[in-house]
């Protein structure tokens, strides 16, 4: 018999919110705060991705309210952005609107699907007394000079018509609308992320993160240690200072190349040639991930030389759009003997070659060490000789370590393990310093649009640049505006939001125009979460100390370098402004993986391939849904959607169902018994450790032995409930309910498996007598449970999939599958 499961979840998520059951308890004990990453309300609604996500959040949340815990489960709304602004340009539609709408759908789908937000918490970043401390937390930062604004080269989209920062620009295109983007230079606003750069480094080892999301923040923070070196110019006054990872090979350089935008270029730009000229304005039509992802390397010889500090000898000074004046100091030493990029600029430009570290590998190296030759600095190469006398070939391209050659005094020097020899001398020599630099750039946070929070800064002729007063914010959001896109803020044209006089002399004043990236928004709503009716401060101290940090934050891989990265800085600015008493955000962090369709493909509108999850509750329930993204595979890795398996999840849940007519005044088989207490004890190690699709296996096998007995004891029936109910709340909440059992799942205490560790066994499994796994399981198990069990292994189950294997066993030892 089939159970309805409209009527059960309708019945269920309406005395949940009549009771408030989930509502975050005041007093703490121990605390739990499950977060997952707040959704965009899209027009659209849902997509199943989205429940995968926040059922597992869902899970822990209820586990831990069982285990004793007090949880804190919000949701909130990333509202403000260039989604909702877009739709209002093609509607005429005021974004306000068309984000209300979009909100209440989203959170009439969330709570179809039964997941225990505590709604009284609920936030919208676009609501003013929200971004009232968005605007709030710029203002700290403008005051400590963590917010600055310059004239800089930006990323431009002509489609969007605003400013995309560097991790909004993919392959060149805007990750919005697909166009490519360009350059252009704009007084702009930065946030000073670079300040904590170091640390934001270091304290990732402390995190319970993914390791591949640790990676892509180190490489974007990118750390290179290294010297600065001065090189004077000339016939001239100027000095040209580069930065190296290698000052090792500092007597290999035989020419410098500047950046497009180097201020050397401006001060000189007279005695430009007109190729030079030409270059320098072609570099400006190019996004810095062009230039860097070029594959040939261009440029011009600007006519001038500096000379080598080390050797005194002229060196040509070459522009490249290669090198990047937002990276070291726009300006590199070349080393082609031992830079596969400088070598290749080399050769294709016939530019000098010095080898200055030994191969131990060439026989035919030569060195001013080791050779007799009266010209100790002779540049080889290309240009100027060769490097082996007899084939007339420059020397090979070596990248690794070795002795120093060529390199004067620091002959015989290794080039390693010297290292701090070579860098005393740079320093001593008054020619330059060790020093750090980063990859990583300060946070442009200025949007030419309208629908985000504007930057709470006004402009006095007479005073300059002042941030607005606490006692007036929210700086709101004003409505006479035209929010199609110019290429200028809409804000710009409104005359009620420039009605405004100089907070210092009372004069005439007018509001900055643009508004803040959305990013801002989100880099700190987990925060407003704990204390959301706090009119006098972002957040009540007390609240801090209860919640922070979030210990389980879900979402996807795609935020690793902008939210986490941008929540990171936020969080550590803010708690050595105001005292947040954390320095980092999330304790752990889960990455959802994705949901493909049925052909394999991503989900897309345009496919017509995208699965609507309000269908599938509506038709198969939603317990049916969470169970099914749970059981689909490991939960970080991609999955296909397969509507044939959603409907064997249906039909188990069914069997569940049906297995409450067995129940009786009943004294249970020990061998059933040790099946039901055996799946208790993997369903707790197992969401402990995310791996919820074998939680839901060990779940069904269990219902299967129950399903064989002709009766069932209701003892035993509701410990089997209590670890169900994380997974399917409505279904076991209603069996719970019907069985003579009083009040609500989420108080039950979490059964603790009533096992001695004599009853249990290690068993190997094999495949065709390969080694693929083991088993912990029950001593004296019957042999067509162990073979369940030891087919839900993942690595056996993905060597018998398609097949109908034989099993050989070995009681308490060894399984064996033969496929052949």
């Amino acid at each position: 018999m089939s159970y309805n499961h409209q009527d059960i979840e309708k019945k269920w998520q309406k005395r949940w919110e009549d009771d408030q059951i989930y509502r975050t308890p005041d007093a703490i004990e121990e605390k739990f705060y499950s977060l997952g990453m707040f959704p965009y309300p899209s027009g659209d609604g849902l997509h199943i991705g989205h429940p995968k996500g926040y059922t597992a959040n869902d899970i822990w949340a209820r586990y831990k309210r069982s285990r004793g815990f007090q949880v804190l489960m919000p949701m909130g709304w990333d509202s403000f952005g260039l989604p909702a602004e877009n739709y209002a340009i093609k509607t005429g539609v005021h974004p306000a609107q068309t984000t209300k709408k979009a909100i209440d759908n989203f959170r009439q789908q969330l709570k179809s699907i039964g997941l225990s937000y505590d709604w009284s918490r609920e936030i919208s970043t676009s609501d003013p007394s929200y971004y009232k401390w968005t605007q709030w937390i710029f203002l700290r930062l403008f005051e400590k000079g963590l917010a600055y604004q310059k004239e800089a080269p930006v990323n431009w989209c002509p489609g969007c018509q605003t400013v995309l920062a560097n991790e909004q620009v993919k392959e060149g295109l805007c990750d919005r609308c697909s166009s490519k983007v360009v350059q252009k230079n704009l007084k702009q606003w930065f946030l000073k992320i670079t300040d904590y750069a170091e640390e934001l480094l270091e304290g990732l080892d402390d995190l319970d993160w993914p390791d591949s999301i640790k990676a892509m923040q180190k490489n974007w923070i990118g750390k290179s240690s290294g010297a600065s070196v001065n090189f004077d110019v000339n016939e001239s006054t100027s000095k040209i200072e580069i930065f190296t990872t290698r000052p090792d090979t500092l007597f290999g350089a035989t020419y410098l190349v500047i950046s497009p935008e180097h201020p050397f270029l401006k001060i000189h730009s007279a005695k430009l040639s007109s190729e030079v000229l030409d270059y320098i304005e072609q570099a400006k039509a190019k996004s810095e991930l062009d230039r860097q992802a070029a594959k040939e390397k261009t440029g011009v010889d600007t006519g001038f030389e500096a000379i080598h500090p080390l050797t005194n000898k002229k060196i040509p000074i070459w522009v490249a759009d290669y090198v990047l004046m937002g990276y070291g100091t726009g300006a590199i030493m070349a080393v082609p003997a031992h830079d596969e990029r400088d070598w290749d600029f080399a050769q294709k430009y016939k530019l000098p070659i010095i080898s200055v570290i030994e191969d131990p590998n060439d026989s035919d190296v030569i060195s001013e060490s080791d050779s007799e030759s009266e010209n100790k600095n002779v540049i080889l190469g290309a240009v100027e000789g060769s490097y082996n006398q007899e084939n007339n070939k420059p020397p090979a391209l070596y990248t690794g370590h070795g002795r120093l050659i060529n390199s004067g005094s620091w002959n015989n020097l290794h080039s390693e393990t010297d290292l701090k020899t070579v860098l005393l001398n740079i320093t001593n020599a008054g020619i330059g310093k060790e020093e750090v630099n980063y990859r990583l750039r300060d946070w442009l946070v200025s949007r030419q649009r309208y629908w985000g929070p504007p930057i709470p800064v006004i402009y006095c002729e007479k005073c300059g640049v002042r941030g607005v007063e606490d006692k007036d914010l929210p700086v709101q959001l004003p409505d006479d505006v035209d929010f199609k896109p110019t290429g200028e803020s809409p804000l710009n044209d409104s005359e009620t939001f420039h009605n405004v006089k100089c907070l210092a002399c009372g004069g005439v004043a007018r509001r900055e125009v643009d508004t803040l990236d959305t990013f801002v928004d989100s880099s700190w709503y987990f925060i407003r979460y704990l204390d959301t009716n706090n009119e006098s401060e972002i957040c009540g101290a007390k609240h801090l100390k209860k919640w922070m940090p979030v210990d389980l934050y879900v979402g996807g891989a795609e935020h690793a370098v902008l939210h986490l990265l941008y929540a990171r800085f936020i969080t550590k600015a803010l708690d050595d402004i105001v005292g947040l008493g954390v320095r980092e955000p999330f304790r752990k962090l889960v990455n959802v993986g994705l949901i493909r369709a049925e052909d394999g493909q991503k989900m897309s509108k345009s496919r017509g391939n995208v699965v609507n999850p309000d269908e599938i509750v509506a038709e198969f329930g939603a317990d049916s849904l969470r169970i099914y993204e749970m059981f689909m595979g490991p939960f970080e890795e991609s999955v296909q959607w397969d509507p044939k398996a959603l409907v064997g999840v249906r039909r188990w849940l069914d069997r569940v169902w049906n297995l409450s007519t067995k129940l009786k005044d009943f004294e249970d088989d020990p061998q059933v018994v040790k099946v039901v207490e055996q799946t208790i004890e993997k369903v707790t190690a197992d969401i402990e450790n995310f791996r919820f699709n074998t939680c839901i296996s060990a779940m069904m096998i269990a219902a299967n032995k129950l399903q064989e007995q002709t009766s069932i004891s209701a003892e035993l029936f509701a410990r089997y409930l209590k670890i169900l109910a994380p997974f399917a709340p409505h279904l076991a909440q209603e069996l719970w309910e019907r069985t003579g059992n009083i009040g609500y799942l989420d108080d039950v205490e979490w059964p603790v498996a009533e096992l001695s560790e004599e009853t249990e066994v290690t068993v190997i499994i094999q495949v065709d007598g390969k080694f693929r796994g083991k088993v912990t399981l029950l001593k004296d198990l019957e042999q067509s449970l162990v073979e369940e069990r030891a087919k839900a292994v993942e690595n056996v189950a993905k060597f018998l999939e398609g097949t109908a294997p034989k099993a050989i066993y070995v009681p308490g030892k060894l399984i064996n599958f033969l496929t052949k």
